[in-house]
């Protein structure tokens, strides 16, 4: 006989609605969508479609003349893999830079631009709207060495009193140019899921609430479903980390974004000078630096909205010895990110591309095996000296879900040693459990 009935399940069903509400409304669990490694940043007037593929070059060309990827990737990874598997991440990093050099660009009105004259930056505004569009339209129809990146967009000025009308036309004037370019092509306008707009220097949720109402002004203008235009907003402040009231202002940030909230980067250098840190110690590995990620990663935990490391403004440019040091920094720095559960950076050079590649595939390809051989015991129940759950599962399927999305590994490889197809891997990074299959 239960002493829990109906009516009881009923009431505590109804006691916890508000609960379910909040659950459902605020963490949906992970969006199954891929997450670039990297950001780069190019002043905006210096885009052009082929860049990526310059960078590209310029990248193999620079690490030919200073030994070779696999002496670069001798160096920078050195014991942490043996040299077999170095060679496959050298070989996979030069083929990398062939084909996808860059993984989400940024064209940036910010800082890399500067302060200009309205006209001038109208123009340029409008001007990069359409050439993204133009891009992710024709890509390599024109021309080989035109192959658009998986995800761009710009970065506005922010919101302060200073910048804000300034901001919000270049963001107006660039959402034009692209929804034209898209209308003309396709009949349409229409917002590219590969769209990224970068919101910089958040200090309250007010600024992020007059970013949804913009965004909202523009959706009606052209006839957009509410909630196409996203963004992301960069946490270059201690004002969004915590408030003045002393409350954790990112998670409030995250819920005034209405669901159009993609991801939160950490600004090293304008967070930690903002902090009295002296500029020779400003870095991505400062104690400050990990407290206000901490915060932010816990802050999306569950939500959906990814997290982005910073910079380092150390650059491979130099001699011999400027080169390799800074190339040794970025990879450790790089290696050191992604172990702590950041799995994107901001990169500022096409220098720094070999090394962000190279410590990234070699995250994964020493991780590969122990967690393919994980998932294939948890899938099929075989013994093992590890009993994973669920959670794990799901953890250890969305790892290797990155490692395949970004080259590290290929979809053979994960259906050879894992024991499931990509399909099934999707489902179990997204819920710890494999698909039901219908009878």
């Amino acid at each position: 006989m239960r002493t829990l009935n109906e009516n009881l399940l009923a009431k505590y069903d109804q006691a916890l609605a508000e609960t379910d509400d909040l659950l459902a409304t605020y963490y949906p669990g992970d969006r199954p969508v891929r997450q670039p490694i990297h950001t780069l940043y190019v002043p905006a007037d210096r885009y052009t479609p082929d860049l990526p593929y310059q960078y590209g070059q310029q990248a193999l060309e620079l690490v030919e003349k200073h030994g070779g990827m696999r002496r670069l990737a001798d160096d920078v990874l050195g014991s942490s893999l043996n040299a077999e598997l170095r060679q496959q991440v050298a070989d996979a990093v030069v083929t990398k830079l062939n084909i996808e050099p860059i993984e989400d660009l940024r064209l940036d009105f910010e800082d890399g631009f500067g302060h200009r004259s309205d006209a001038e930056e109208d123009e340029w505004a409008e001007k990069a709207g359409r050439a993204i569009a133009q891009t992710w339209l024709t890509g390599a129809q024109e021309s080989p060495k035109v192959s658009p990146t998986p995800f761009a967009g710009i970065r506005f000025k922010c919101f302060e009193q200073d910048t804000r009308r300034r901001a919000l036309a270049t963001l107006d004037l660039f959402l034009y140019g692209l929804l034209d370019e898209y209308k003309k092509a396709t009949g349409r306008y229409q917002i590219p899921q590969e769209l990224v707009l970068t919101l910089p220097k958040v200090t309250t949720v007010a600024q992020v609430e007059v970013m949804v109402a913009a965004a909202k002004e523009i959706e009606q203008a052209y006839g957009l479903d509410e909630g196409t235009i996203k963004f992301e907003v960069q946490v270059e402040t201690p004002q969004v980390i915590i408030a003045q009231d002393g409350t954790f202002e990112v998670s409030h940030v995250i819920k005034a974004g209405e669901g159009r909230v993609t991801s939160l980067h950490y600004g090293t250098y304008d967070y930690s000078a903002s902090l009295g840190v002296a500029a020779a110690y400003q870095s991505m590995e400062h104690n400050v630096a990990d407290f206000a990620k901490d915060v932010m990663q816990v802050a999306i935990a569950g939500t959906g909205v990814h997290i982005s490391d910073g910079s380092t403004n150390i650059l491979p440019i130099g001699d011999e010895e400027q080169v390799r040091a800074a190339w040794a920094l970025h990879a450790r720095l790089v290696t050191r990110h992604l172990e702590r559960g950041i799995y994107q950076g901001w990169d500022l050079h096409y220098a720094q591309l070999p090394t962000r590649f190279l410590a990234t595939f070699a995250f994964y390809r020493k991780g590969f095996a122990a967690a393919a051989t994980r998932l294939d015991n948890y899938v099929h129940q075989k013994d093992s000296a590890i009993m994973d759950e669920p959670a794990t599962a799901k953890s250890l399927a969305a790892y290797l879900q990155r490692a395949l999305s970004c080259g590290a590994v290929t979809g053979e490889e994960i259906e050879a040693n894992a024991g499931v197809s990509l399909d099934q891997l999707a489902h179990l990074a997204r819920t710890g459990y494999m698909p039901k299959v219908n009878a």
